[in-house]
């Protein structure tokens, strides 16, 4: 018989970074996914775990304002950078206008999805490379899986915070 021997545990990797707007700094597991740190470690449970493979978009978060799987990417990679989960959107006790488009256009069924497809929507929202038809909205939404079908209200979701944004802007009708 062949004797085995146990590898001590990687040591822990401190890292810095701004967590929904707030500077920490974490130690964690130099293999640690960041899903798993932002849902066990850090308790913000908003991110949702779905394939693991990032193929449903459950975990969608922001990093440095660009929306990414957290279920693909490693914590220590975030070293510096800006992540925004579901948790930050909202701001002064008010809902970012994305959470309350959902709201209002009964976007959620089930809800699992909606964490990830709503930080979608908001990368979508301020990438002005994204045209607005419906059809680049849906193109740009693919990586976000909904089993529950509510893929109508998710888009008059978004269409409807385009087009107030737009107004706003002093575009008039889009």
């Amino acid at each position: 018989m062949q004797e085995t021997t146990a590898h001590p545990p990687e040591a822990a990797v401190t890292v810095r970074l701004t967590l929904n707007g707030d500077p920490i700094t974490i130690e964690v597991s130099p293999n640690a996914i960041l899903l798993d740190v932002l849902r066990e470690q850090l308790g913000l449970t908003g991110t949702k775990k779905g394939c693991d493979h990032g193929q449903c978009g459950a975990c969608t978060v922001h990093v440095d304002g660009r929306a990414m799987n957290a279920c693909l990417r490693l914590a220590v990679m975030c070293e510096g950078q800006a992540i925004t989960t579901i948790e930050g959107l909202a701001e002064a006790g008010h809902l970012h206008p994305i959470q309350q488009a959902f709201l209002d256009h009964d976007a959620f069924q089930c809800g699992y999805c909606s964490p990830g497809q709503i930080m979608s929507a908001v990368a979508l929202l301020e990438d002005h490379r994204i045209a607005g038809d419906v059809a680049t909205v849906r193109e740009a939404m693919s990586g976000n899986l909904c089993r529950c079908g509510a893929y109508q209200n998710i888009l008059a979701a978004i269409q409807d915070v385009r087009l107030r944004r737009h107004a706003q802007e002093g575009g008039g009708d889009a």
